[in-house]
């Protein structure tokens, strides 16, 4: 069993908004440290188009990513990523090599629903 001190209470997990969005747009990000894509993630009319930065260029390309949906969370501040303002962070979890695989719904869901 987890450490008492470990666990979370819910109204704080509510503090973290996580959202689905769509990205409608990637390109490599070659002046990154490690491999990465910049992207254009579409998250409905309340949050619009946010931009962010994600190393995964070793699983996925930019075309590849195009018009898929992934979770972020879109309340963290902005982080300067190289010369790239990243706005949201998109979520994955590392596959049996270390790279990461993508967070995402696995039916159609409308840009900006939020996670519960």
């Amino acid at each position: 069993m987890a450490d008492e001190d470990a666990f979370l209470d819910f109204a704080d997990f509510l503090k973290v908004d996580i959202r689905a969005g769509r990205i409608v747009e990637a390109e490599p990000y070659p002046e990154a440290r490690k491999p990465s894509i910049k992207m254009l993630i579409d998250f409905g009319p309340e949050f619009g188009i946010r931009r962010s930065s994600a190393q995964i260029a070793s699983r996925y390309s930019p075309d590849s990513l195009r018009g898929k949906l992934v979770v972020a969370v879109v309340n963290f501040p902005p982080r300067q990523i190289g010369k790239f303002m990243s706005e949201v962070l998109v979520l994955g979890v590392p596959d049996e090599d270390g790279n990461v695989v993508l967070l995402s719904p696995d039916a159609d869901v409308p840009p900006g629903v939020r996670m519960f």
